[in-house]
């Protein structure tokens, strides 16, 4: 299975911290479990057409929730923090935010 850069990028993460951070051309999404830095890197500049310097990814470990007796779990995600070069462009995405 082949992941298109639209794969890759699942949704942005809309917070109070993550939009502080965009001040500093800080941009945070949720990506794909299997994508790895380079590929978030390409995927970010070709979908919103900026300069990416640098990718930080992280991932998350669903925690274990329980209703009643019944015991589950919520799924694991990966989150990427995507910093922009100076001379770039913002993402219009979040300007109207």
């Amino acid at each position: 299975m082949k992941l298109t850069n639209y794969d890759i990028i699942r949704r942005p993460v809309i917070t109070e911290k993550s939009m502080a951070s965009m001040g500093e051309k800080k941009y945070t999404f949720i990506v794909d479990v299997h994508a790895n830095k380079t590929m978030v890197k390409k995927a970010v500049e070709d979908v919103f057409g900026v300069k990416v310097e640098d990718v930080k990814i992280m991932n998350i470990m669903g925690k274990t929730k329980r209703v009643g007796v019944h015991i589950g779990k919520r799924p694991d995600y990966k989150k990427a923090i995507v910093k922009l070069t100076a001379d770039s462009k913002t993402i219009e995405f979040f300007d109207g935010m």
